[in-house]
Order: structure tokens, then C-alpha cells, then sequence
């Protein structure tokens, strides 16, 4: 009996000594040796690319105005914010004040302010869904009592938690309130002279009131009381429903609606021709893209009229507070500021 046996690296060729059968090139190549249960080929970069689809539709979501979605999965206190101009509108009505009023209304609400003075009526800006509500100290200042109504007639009890007088800011916050829908806070350094405006208020009570018009101008220095009751010589807001927008102002050394007193402070203001009316204080002043560009703070009226809200109304000189003061303001407010 004869054994072989190979160092490492050699092998019996089986066809050694045979004839080979020559090979035509022109045959086709033999078909590819696989086994009968191959396993599916992996797909290559299926998880980065489902992650690009997703940054897509999350990037498409929020231009199509679904920043309130996003804030709901992020939670209450989360404010819809905007360096940009985000479009709120639907598409079918954009730059049209009934898309603005549309998608905007839900969004603000009539506030009712209870003191030893009296009532007035005032607006707010929801920026929460949890329920924190944007408006001037004027509106809420020395309240005992304050309520919010929404738009679709739902009654909350509010609490003031902070205040900045100097601003005529305000921030309250609805109790057992949730799942509203917040505005979009916009980018008010964009704003230019002519640019079309609408805003939404409670003038009179008439909650849900939408005007329209232009930025009239920039950076305007108007002067307010930093305390209620300031209006000497005229009633002090306060002093029966509606007087809320009474509030006193000076603007280029003239006082109107009542002397603003000795304790005073200056802000930058955007004016505007739309109608504001008593009531219309602490409401927004949106862009046409359903961006809150201002909280509405003051109008004039003539003196003659001042002391009756049933007599005032707007001459096309408005004043609002620029929504990047808010922003800039929002964090000293939360922290319960009583300035």
C-alpha cells in the first residue's frame, strides 16, 4: 500500500495529464457559483439616508408652518421661535389677512383685569401651550383678578409671573391650561417701512377683532408711565371696561391720552396705520407669514376723546412693541421679575 502525502502548499491537480477542452471567447462566461440558500445582500446606507429623509420632512414640516408641532414634542415651555420669517400660512392663503387671521386667532386671547380702580379689557399673545400668554404690565398691572378667554370661548384664571414695568411687558400663565396653540414668535429686525401688518385684539371687548395695515415706521421713542395710575388730569386706566388702552404715552415731547406723570421709561416702538383701539393693548401685530413682529402698546387718541373710551378710536397711529424686545425679555420674566 503506497501513501503520498504533500508538503504545505501542494496540492494534486485531479486533471493533470488530461486534455483539456480549449476555451472559445466568444462563449459566454459560466454563470456564478452560488449557494442554494444565499443570504439578501445588505442595503448599504439605508440608515443614513432614512435619516436625510427624515431632516427632510421635519425641514418641510416647519416651512409649512408646523412649528407648534414641533413645540408640542418638546414640551409647554417651549416658545415657537423664529431668526427667519416661518410661514404659519397655509400656502392657499398666503400673504392674505384672512390666511393671517386664520392661523393666528387661535392664538390670542381677551384678558380681563380685575382692581381696587376698576376692570379693563386687554389682549395676550399665547407663546406656550401650556399656556403662557404674552401682554402689556399696563393691562395687568395692580390686578387682583385676572381672566383669559380664548378664542373658542374657553375661560382660564391667569397669574401674573413676571413683569417688566420698564418695557411694559408682562407675562402671565394659565392655570390647569393645555394643548394650545402658541404663536410663532418672528424676527422683528427684518421689519421695513411699508411692509403689511395685520392685528388682532379685544377692542372693546370685541374679542377676536382683526385690523390691517402697514409699518408706518421704525425705531420710535415712545415714553410710558412705569406705574398705573399715572394719568393725572384724566382717569386712570382702569376706571371702567375698556379703558385698557387709555394708557398714557408721550411721543416727540407730547403727551397724549393723559400725562404720563414723572415716573417714566422710554422704548423703541413700531408704528402703524392699523386700527388700534382701547382693548387692543398686549395683542399682536403679525407680518403676512402669521409671525408675531410686535405686542400692540399704545395708540393715540385725541384728548377730547381720552377720557371716554365710547368716543376713542384710531387715527392710523399706533405703537407695538418689537417681538425681539419680548424675546430678549422672556427669561427675566420667567424668573418672576417685578421691575
Amino acid at each position: 500500500m503506497t501513501e503520498s502525502f504533500h508538503r504545505s502548499g501542494e496540492y494534486e491537480n485531479p486533471y493533470e495529464g488530461q486534455q483539456q477542452a480549449p476555451v472559445n471567447p466568444e462563449w459566454p462566461p459560466p454563470p456564478a457559483y452560488a449557494p442554494a440558500h444565499a443570504p439578501h445582500p445588505k442595503k448599504r446606507g439605508r440608515g443614513p439616508l432614512a435619516l436625510i429623509a427624515a431632516v427632510a420632512i421635519v425641514a418641510a414640516a416647519i416651512g409649512g408652518g408646523t412649528a407648534y408641532g414641533i413645540q408640542e414634542l418638546t414640551g409647554n415651555d417651549t416658545v415657537a421661535s423664529s431668526s427667519t420669517s416661518t410661514n404659519v400660512v397655509p400656502s392657499s392663503q398666503k400673504g392674505t389677512v384672512a390666511g393671517v387671521a386664520k392661523a393666528v386667532s387661535p392664538s390670542i386671547v381677551e384678558i380681563s383685569a380685575d382692581s381696587n380702580a376698576g376692570s379693563s379689557t386687554g389682549s395676550g399673545v399665547i407663546i406656550t401651550s401650556g399656556g403662557e400668554i404674552v401682554t402689556n404690565n399696563h393691562v395687568v398691572s395692580g390686578a387682583s383678578q385676572i381672566k383669559a378667554t380664548t378664542s373658542d370661548g374657553k375661560s382660564y384664571t391667569a397669574k401674573v409671573v413676571g413683569t417688566d414695568s420698564k418695557k411694559d411687558l408682562a407675562l402671565i400663565k394659565l392655570e390647569n391650561a393645555s394643548g394650545l396653540k402658541a404663536a410663532t414668535l418672528g424676527d422683528s429686525a427684518g421689519i421695513q417701512v411699508g411692509d403689511q401688518v395685520v392685528a388682532i385684539g379685544s377692542p372693546e371687548g370685541l374679542s377676536g377683532t382683526v385690523t390691517s395695515g402697514i409699518i408706518s415706521a421704525l425705531d420710535r421713542d415712545v415714553t410710558v408711565p412705569t406705574e398705573e395710575g399715572q394719568d393725572q388730569g384724566q382717569q386712570q386706566w382702569g376706571q371702567g371696561q375698556g379703558q385698557g388702552d387709555q394708557w398714557p404715552f408721550e411721543f416727540g415731547g407730547r403727551q397724549f391720552n393723559g400725562d404720563t406723570g414723572s415716573s417714566t421709561t422710554t422704548y423703541k416702538a413700531l408704528q402703524t396705520d392699523a386700527s388700534l383701539n382701547p382693548g387692543n393693548s398686549g395683542g399682536a401685530l403679525i407680518d403676512m407669514n402669521g409671525n408675531i413682529i410686535g405686542i400692540n402698546s399704545a395708540m393715540y387718541a385725541p384728548t377730547s376723546q381720552a377720557s371716554s373710551s365710547s368716543d376713542a378710536g384710531s387715527v392710523g397711529l399706533g405703537f407695538a412693541i418689537p417681538i425681539n424686545t419680548v424675546k430678549a425679555d422672556l427669561a427675566k420674566l420667567r424668573a418672576g421679575s417685578t421691575d
